[in-house]
């Protein structure tokens, strides 16, 4: 089940909040259980096992810690718990890519059943890792409850697609969350936006790209092969973006405050404040649980470092191209602490911007195709490397027909719309005009946005999120 489907917002949401709203406070929590396990079973109930089975090994590793506090029994529970977490990603996001590289170098085949791919099996597993360690580190008690755990790694909001939520940042909210009117107002008009950045943006930018992406590349133009990857920086930042709103406006519905997971990316000048701004949960998990306890910046820092982006890239998908663009960022982010960064400081504020925009451009390219060696032919294409016209009739065909959406899309990826709604709610004076434009415009804006996204669904059978292969 999909946020931006039928089901789920006429059907499956609406009911969830009556049940729960009409529910005592003690059956509250197992309220949400319920549906978020339904959630996760409606496509795939047969995966249902797997996500018990590593709920319950968690479970019984953070009883296990806290009972051998202090003692070597805590940290043979805590690896003994991890390696079966991480073991159990590995068989099934893993093995698969593991057994084609090996038939690249062996002389003999190998044989290979794959086993599938769990949905969301990359996000539980990073929670309940989450858990264990901070249970470890005494960040926050082990729960006594298997249910509470559950729910914890279950929820619906973010079970499938993120963002990472750290235990330590919402185990008091497990047992004890306040809901009021006008937080569930907030949560509304969040998972509104993010549907719209999904269904009206994400969607009619991914219908495009696709044409110059995944067409005849010997067709390509120089300006074709740019606007086909700027449209799928816009489509990908829409997509994960909308999903992270998505979540945390459900979460604010139930009284869970999720951090931020995205904070205006294409605004920056740099490849390393592009990842303090882009997924924010995830970038958060691997310096909290990689660089810093394999020594962060006081010992090994490249080696950290390598570990780190090579682990995010492979994390993003079973594929040599994921490893390449995280590497590829690595690189960046380690020659900008060893020397770029004083250079940039130099330079006019729209030099350093197209910096930053060149490198996240190409490495989309890397990102975007599994083909490494069809992603290097759309780079020289891209770099004027190739003997491809500086534009075609495709290009313009397409230009004419989608005027507004670059401009639109591109305005929506800034913080300006948020600027500008802040501004006006800030300057009005209390009275008749705030209170028209607080109660009436914004619900109403709301509203269209709600259903224009209801109206481009007629006929989408399926439209899932970017997130989802991860």
């Amino acid at each position: 089940m999909v946020f931006s489907s039928f089901v789920f917002l006429f059907a499956f949401l609406p009911l969830v909040l009556l049940l729960y709203f009409c529910s005592p406070d003690k059956a509250k929590n197992a309220v949400l259980l319920a549906f978020s396990l339904l959630f996760y079973a409606w496509g795939e109930p047969l995966w249902i096992g797997v996500l018990l089975l590593n709920v319950a090994v968690g479970w019984m590793g953070g009883l296990l810690i806290e009972r051998g506090r202090g003692r070597r029994m805590a940290k043979t529970a805590m690896v003994a718990a991890l390696v079966f977490q991480v073991g159990v990603l590995v068989y099934f996001k893993y093995t698969g890519f593991l057994v084609q590289t090996l038939q690249h170098v062996l002389p003999f085949p190998v044989p290979f059943r794959d086993p599938g791919l769990p949905i969301g099996i990359s996000f539980f597993t990073f929670h309940l890792i989450s858990y264990l360690v901070d249970v470890y580190r005494g960040d926050a008690p082990a729960l006594r409850s298997y249910s509470k755990l559950l729910l914890y790694i279950s929820l619906f909001p973010q079970l499938v697609a993120g963002p990472i939520i750290r235990y330590a940042d919402v185990q008091e909210q497990l047992s004890r969350r306040r809901i009021t009117l006008e937080g569930f107002s907030t949560g509304i008009a969040r998972f509104v936006v993010g549907l719209g950045k999904k269904v009206v943006l994400a969607n009619t930018l991914a219908d495009i790209s696709t044409v110059f992406l995944d067409g005849d590349l010997g067709k390509l133009s120089l300006l074709g092969a740019w606007f086909g990857i700027v449209l799928f920086a816009l489509q990908i930042y829409f997509d994960f973006s909308g999903y992270s709103d998505m979540a945390i406006g459900l979460g604010r519905m139930f009284g869970f405050h999720f951090k931020e997971n995205f904070n205006y990316p294409y605004v920056s000048r740099s490849a390393s404040e592009f990842w303090r701004r882009w997924n924010i949960s995830v970038g958060r998990f691997f310096r909290d649980y990689v660089y810093i306890p394999l020594g962060g910046n006081r010992r090994n820092p490249a080696f950290n470092l390598f570990a780190v982006w090579f682990l995010t890239g492979l994390w993003h998908g079973a594929s040599w191209n994921y490893v390449l663009w995280g590497v590829y960022f690595g690189v960046f982010i380690a020659m900008e602490r060893s020397f770029l960064f004083r250079i940039l400081s130099l330079l006019p504020n729209l030099a350093s911007h197209i910096y930053f925009l060149a490198v996240v451009l190409i490495g989309w390219v890397f990102f975007y195709f599994e083909s490494i060696s069809r992603g290097l032919v759309y780079l020289r294409v891209m770099l004027g490397f190739a003997s491809a016209p500086l534009a075609n009739a495709e290009l313009a065909f397409h230009l004419q027909n989608h005027l507004f959406l670059l401009p639109i899309a591109v305005i929506a990826a800034t913080p300006l719309p948020a600027v500008l709604h802040r501004r006006l709610a800030a300057h009005m004076r209390p009275g008749f005009a705030r209170g028209l434009y607080a109660n009436t415009l914004v619900p109403l804006a709301c509203l269209a946005i709600l259903t224009v996204s209801a109206l481009l669904l007629v006929g989408k059978t399926y439209s899932p999120f970017f997130y989802f292969r991860f």
